[in-house]
C-alpha cells in the first residue's frame, strides 16, 4: 500500500471518530446554551442571600439525563475523557494568568499572601473522616487535599490523572461544589456579616477562594450590607481570588498533596490495615489519530 494511501485511510478513520462523538457535542452546546440562557439568579432571604450561576444549571442538566436515563452510558463514556482536555485548556488559561501577577503576591500584605494557608485545614478534617468513617482509599486524598475547584483539577490531572481514584476524588468534590458550594458560601457570608465580629475588610479577604462563582456569592451579601464600602469590599475579594489561584497551586504541590498522602498512610495505619492503592478508572479513551 502506497505511502498516499495509507495516509488518505487513516484520515477517513479520523473523520469516522470525529463523527462518532458528534451526539456529545451537540448535546453539550446545548445544555450550555439553554444555562447561559437561564443566566444568573440570586436569591435573598432577610439577611441570608446566595446565587445561582450557569454552570449549576448544566451539572443538574446532566443528573437528570443520567437518572432517567434519558442518554445511553456510551455517551458518557465518550464524554469522560473530554473531561482532560478540558483540564488542559485550563491549565494553560491558569498559567497565562499566574505569570503576569507574580508580581502582585509580593507587593500584597501578608493577610493576602498567607490565607492560602487556611485552606491546608481541609485536609485535617477531611482525610480523618474520610478514612476512619467512610473507609475511603485514595479517592480520599483528591476529593481532601483543597477545596476542589478548578486549581486542583489541574493538580491532579497533571499528578495522577483525572481517570485515577484521586482523580475520581477531585471531580466528585468539583461536583458537589458546584451544586452546592455557591449557596453554602452565599448563607456563610451572611451568616458571619451579620454577627458583627468581623471587619468587612477581613470578610472580603476570606471571599476569595479560587473559584470565581464562589467569591461572586461571597461577596454580594456583603456589598448589600456595606454599600458605601462595594468597591474596597469587591476590590480586596478580587485580589483575594486571585492569589488564591496563584500561590494557591504552589501550596497544593508543595505541601496541601504531600501532607494528605502522609496522613492518609497515617489514618489506614490507625486502623491496622494496609493503605488502598491508586487504579485507573475503567473509561473510554479518546483515540489519538497519527498523521
Amino acid at each position: 500500500m502506497s505511502l498516499g494511501t495509507k495516509k488518505h485511510k487513516r484520515g477517513k478513520n479520523a473523520m469516522k471518530e470525529f463523527l462518532k462523538d458528534w451526539k456529545v457535542h451537540v448535546l453539550v452546546g446545548a445544555m450550555v446554551i439553554a444555562a447561559e440562557l437561564i443566566g444568573k439568579h440570586a436569591f435573598q432571604f432577610g439577611p441570608v442571600s446566595f446565587t445561582l450561576f450557569p454552570m449549576l444549571y448544566c451539572i443538574f442538566m446532566g443528573i437528570l439525563f443520567a437518572v432517567f436515563k434519558l442518554i445511553p452510558r456510551s455517551m458518557m463514556e465518550t464524554a469522560s475523557p473530554y473531561i482532560t482536555i478540558s483540564v488542559l485548556m485550563l491549565g494553560a488559561r491558569s498559567a497565562a494568568t499566574i505569570g503576569p501577577n507574580l508580581g502582585l503576591i509580593f507587593s500584597s500584605g501578608a493577610a493576602l499572601v498567607l490565607q492560602e494557608l487556611g485552606n491546608l485545614g481541609t485536609i485535617f478534617f477531611s482525610i480523618p473522616v474520610g478514612v476512619l468513617i467512610f473507609k475511603m482509599g485514595r479517592s480520599v486524598v483528591g476529593a481532601g487535599f483543597s477545596i476542589s475547584r478548578e486549581g486542583s483539577l489541574i493538580v491532579i490531572g497533571d499528578m495522577y490523572g483525572l481517570d485515577s481514584d484521586e482523580g475520581l476524588g477531585v471531580m466528585g468534590g468539583y461536583v458537589v461544589g458546584t451544586l452546592f458550594g455557591t449557596i453554602i458560601c452565599g448563607l456563610c457570608s451572611s451568616g458571619l456579616a451579620s454577627t458583627g465580629w468581623f471587619h468587612p475588610h477581613a470578610l472580603a479577604m476570606a471571599c476569595g477562594t479560587g473559584s470565581a462563582s464562589m467569591m461572586s456569592a461571597n461577596v454580594a451579601p456583603l456589598m448589600d450590607m456595606w454599600p458605601e464600602m462595594a468597591d474596597e469590599i469587591y476590590a480586596l475579594a478580587y485580589a483575594s481570588n486571585t492569589l488564591s489561584g496563584i500561590d494557591g497551586l504552589y501550596m497544593n504541590l508543595l505541601l496541601a498533596i504531600p501532607l494528605a498522602n502522609g496522613l492518609y498512610k497515617l489514618m489506614w495505619k490507625l486502623r491496622g490495615q494496609k493503605p488502598p492503592e491508586s487504579h485507573k478508572q475503567e473509561v473510554d479513551q479518546v483515540d489519538i489519530i497519527e498523521y
